[in-house]
């Protein structure tokens, strides 16, 4: 599973309430974005073993164990952080992880082929990835568009067989 590092208490972070006090016991809960259903953010970057949902938060307001909450790729939270009794202290929506530098991938295109996912989630508008087809710089608004944090789309169809390459 692809993972991406959480720009909210990624790592080793420290939570505190209002009054600037450590936030111990605090919950920090975890949900798709825009709603109040459930989503599971993994403790390292394999993706393998989940958080709680509400992340429980030690004696030093830090994520327990390994200190890390990776998001799934292209999927949307919102967090929302309370104190240990419940009091919420914040909410913040439509987060996505943070993408790694070096981010690699490839993609063989259909016949006329437009619309194109990209193997791994970048961030939108700030020219962090670089898309080549068979090996031929693109130029974002000249050859394609960012239609989101996963995808891109060609002005113009490919061919089959184009190998459509991404990095980061």
């Amino acid at each position: 599973m692809a993972v991406n590092l959480s720009p909210v208490g990624g790592a080793a972070a420290q939570f505190f309430n209002n009054s600037g006090q450590v936030l111990t016991g605090g919950k920090l809960y975890t949900y798709a974005a825009g709603t109040t259903t459930p989503a599971v953010t993994y403790t390292t970057n394999s993706g393998l073993t989940a958080n709680s949902n509400p992340i429980i938060l030690d004696a030093a307001g830090r994520v327990p164990s390994s200190g890390e909450i990776w998001l799934s790729s292209g999927t949307q939270y919102k967090f929302v952080l309370k104190d240990a009794n419940d009091v919420q202290l914040w909410t913040v929506d439509n987060l996505s992880g943070l993408a790694s530098a070096g981010q690699a991938g490839y993609v063989t295109a259909t016949q006329s082929q437009t619309v194109v996912t990209v193997p791994f989630t970048y961030l939108v508008g700030v020219n962090s990835l670089n898309v080549y087809v068979n090996g031929n710089k693109q130029v974002v608004t000249l050859n394609y568009t960012e239609t989101t944090n996963s995808s891109i789309t060609f002005l113009s169809g490919l061919n089959v067989g184009d190998i459509v390459e991404f990095t980061q």
